[in-house]
């Protein structure tokens, strides 16, 4: 029995950042001796088991055949005779393709260390094309690495450019797309995610709704980069920026300004009414990939409203209640929250604009404090009841925003 660590930990070690999972292969066993050694079993298409002490990942040595398309279409072998390097030869990138034994010796068989100093992200073997969720996965890498200097490789784009016409990726599901994507916009750089999809022609495939963005001109005057797609990249490296790891920040961003690819090409570059245009594409976009309810929820109110949040200071009292209530910010001042970093993210995602102030956040959750002060007590203490309740509440909450902007506005 040879134990290595392999794939992120080694990648990770090596690029000195942290390491979060420890994943190992197990070279010469079969699954009932690491039973018989205390593991427990958890894989259930190939032998994966749990270390009885530190819970890490321990899966056997495996070889992989295709069988059908898509993501499940393969068959896989796991036995005594599989080799390390048989298993490190069915992974998808040379930088995930290195092993490290307990001596800390390194087995790098596809120069994954190479591809680490010279920054690419490479296919190990043309094996790649045949699993369609590895696409998404190096636009992922590209994302995560991009800060770093890394791209991809100009061979590895053409597989990914042939998978794409191929048709092998429309066999990927909606969940696996949605996973890869969730994590992408998580990560430090979301808008290499977008350019790759973008280059090896699988974002007009997956997210058309987001590929006609590109080429739809903009007010210079407001948008300095003029091209929406290069908005929507701004945005999205501006959300991860403001709020590292927060994919549901970073989803309300990416579809934030989907309207705009709808607006009557008479009317450009002007885009009135563009917050209205892009609920039926987002709906599609969310409905087609199953989209978790809260992320569709909070990036259609992010979506409609986003340009009320910017003339948060131009606003009636009454109109702002409207919003808030529309946020459930009363209740839940976490979206409230959730809600003005996407649109603080959309406001400096653009040319010369990175370090804009946003006053209109803190005027809003003045405005959220104030009105979620009132509370129906002393409306039903008076002898209130049903719809008066509700109306006396409104009612009041207006003027205790409007009193707490005025004096906001006093003391500036």
């Amino acid at each position: 029995m040879r134990t290595y660590l392999v794939g992120g930990a080694v990648r990770d070690k090596l690029l000195q950042r942290p390491v979060v999972d420890h994943d190992h292969v197990v070279v010469g066993v079969r699954p009932a001796d690491m039973l018989a050694l205390g593991y427990k079993p958890v894989g259930k298409d190939f032998p994966v088991f749990l270390h009885p002490q530190s819970s890490e990942e321990y899966a056997l040595a495996r070889t992989e055949r295709k069988t059908g398309r898509g993501y499940h279409g393969f068959a896989f072998q796991a036995d005594p005779d599989v080799t390390l390097e048989q298993d490190l030869a069915r992974r998808d990138l040379t930088i995930n393709a290195i092993a490290e034994d307990e001596h800390g010796n390194l087995v790098d068989p596809h120069h994954g260390v190479r591809d680490l100093e010279q920054r690419l992200l490479r296919h190990v073997s043309p094996a790649f094309v045949e699993d369609p969720v590895r696409l998404l996965r190096v636009a992922r890498f590209a994302a995560r690495f991009a800060p770093l200097g890394f791209t991809v490789a100009e061979e590895t784009m053409s597989l990914l450019q042939q998978m794409v016409r191929d048709g092998e990726i429309d066999h990927l599901v909606p969940e696996r797309v949605w996973a890869e994507t969730r994590k992408a916009l998580g990560e430090a750089q979301p808008s290499a995610f977008l350019r790759v999809l973008r280059a090896s022609g699988a974002l007009a495939v997956l997210f058309p709704e987001v590929d006609v963005l590109y080429g739809v001109p903009q007010r210079a005057e407001y948008h300095p980069e003029v091209d929406t797609g290069a908005h929507l990249e701004m945005t999205l490296d501006t959300a991860a920026r403001l709020a590292p790891g927060n994919d549901l920040v970073g989803f309300c961003a990416l579809t934030h300004d989907l309207g705009k690819a709808r607006t009557p090409k008479n009317e450009l570059p002007r885009h009135h009414g563009h917050e209205q245009r892009g609920i039926e594409p987002l709906r599609a976009l969310v409905t087609r990939l199953k989209v978790p309810t809260e992320y569709a929820k909070l990036a259609e109110l992010v979506c409609r409203e986003h340009i009320n949040a910017h003339r948060a200071l131009e606003l009636k009292p009454a109109t702002m209640l409207k919003l808030l209530t529309s946020l459930d910010a009363l209740r839940r001042p976490e979206r409230l929250q959730t809600f003005l970093t996407a649109c603080l993210a959309d406001k400096r995602g653009r040319l010369d604009h990175e370090q804009d102030d946003y006053p209109q956040a803190d005027w809003l959750k003045s405005a959220r404090d104030a009105a979620a002060a009132i509370t129906s007590a002393p409306f039903v203490a008076q002898g209130l009841q049903g719809p008066a309740v509700g109306a006396a509440i409104e009612k009041a909450r207006i003027h205790a925003i409007a009193e707490a902007l005025h004096h906001r506005k006093a003391g500036q």
